[in-house]
């Protein structure tokens, strides 16, 4: 009985299950996690030693990060869950819902970094352990970097792509877009962790030779300002992805595919709905009305064979009617006369 409970309740029911799904969670948010721990334990040490407050906001930054992706990874593992009785159509969206979640904690992060550095430009003091905050801030900028390199591969891999040296920076910028939402999510804090790594050390170092003690309090302000950035893009991304947003790249995508077999006639309907980060087509197609029930059935099995082949795609609904002789598909590829 309370196995059928948990089962309907969409939880898992063994820890050997949990530990199955947790393999299957984004690795780039499971390094991240790892990295930002060290690297915040680190720079609190500095900060307490120096009482640098550019230390303290790349705390404060890294302390978010670690725990935004630590989340991240348990959500992205937790909606690989398949459907359940009381959840047919899985948990897909659950790793938008983490994210939603996830970014307060960096807003509340970027706000306190914020206010640390506004504080500190009003009320400008002396650090000092210059090298300590130097070398402190430079190892962290080097893990920062690792970790973001992998991020952009990971980028490479959602998008099934291949790439190497500068190239893999440069594709994993173009391919963002339709990167998996967490391993997206990776990729933009450390981003701005590394620039905000660089940041600190060029505000550590010009407080040191100028005497304008009141640059450490800016740099502070900026990363701050850099995290609220990843706030509002993450948040827009998946408030769209929890909602279940249509996704039109793939729908022309797939419908050029389906378009290209020789039996379908036309298209009356195609939608590609994102939920997470999978993607479930619904499809209308028409066919010649002389053909058989197994014939039919044939175009059906063949087409969804095609379709789930695409990177990202979990399910496929085709419906089929009879040609019309109306070319539906044409006309929506046609662009619209003033």
């Amino acid at each position: 009985m309370v196995n059928k409970w948990v089962e309907k309740k969409g939880i898992p029911d063994t820890m050997g299950e949990l530990f199955k799904l947790l393999k299957r969670g984004n690795r780039s948010a499971m390094l991240a996690a790892i990295v930002n721990t060290i690297i915040a334990i680190i720079k609190a040490a500095a900060y307490v030693i120096t009482g640098n407050v550019a230390m303290f906001a790349e705390t404060m930054h890294s302390l978010g990060d670690a725990a935004n992706q630590f989340f991240v990874f348990v959500g992205s593992a937790l909606s690989k869950k398949a459907p359940t009785e009381k959840f047919p159509n899985g948990f897909g969206r659950l790793v938008n819902l983490v994210l939603l979640g996830a970014v307060l904690i960096v807003g509340i992060m970027a706000f306190e970094t914020i206010r640390e550095g506004y504080h500190h430009v009003i009320h400008p003091t002396e650090s000092s352990g210059f090298w300590i905050n130097i070398l402190v801030l430079a190892v962290a900028t080097l893990l920062e970097t690792f970790v973001l390199f992998k991020a952009m591969k990971e980028v490479l891999h959602d998008n099934e792509v291949e790439a190497g040296g500068l190239g893999v920076f440069f594709k994993s910028f173009s391919y963002l877009g339709r990167a998996k939402p967490a391993t997206k999510l990776v990729f933009l804090e450390d981003t701005v962790a590394t620039l905000g790594g660089l940041l600190a050390i060029i505000a550590v170092v010009a407080a040191r030779f100028t005497d304008f003690h009141q640059l450490e309090g800016i740099a502070s302000i900026l990363i701050g300002g850099m995290m609220f950035f990843v706030v509002g893009k993450v948040f827009l991304d998946n408030a769209a992805g929890v909602i279940g947003q249509a996704d039109e790249e793939m729908e022309n995508k797939i419908g050029e595919l389906v378009m290209a077999d020789p039996d379908v006639k036309d298209i009356q309907d195609i939608t590609v709905i994102k939920e997470g980060e999978d993607l479930h087509v619904e499809l209308e197609i028409e066919i010649d009305p002389n053909l058989t029930v197994a014939a039919a059935d044939d175009i059906k099995d063949r087409l969804e064979e095609k379709i789930l082949s695409e990177n990202g795609v979990v399910d496929v609904t085709i419906e089929i009617d009879e040609e019309d002789g109306v070319m539906t598909w044409k006309n929506q590829k046609e662009p619209v006369s003033d």
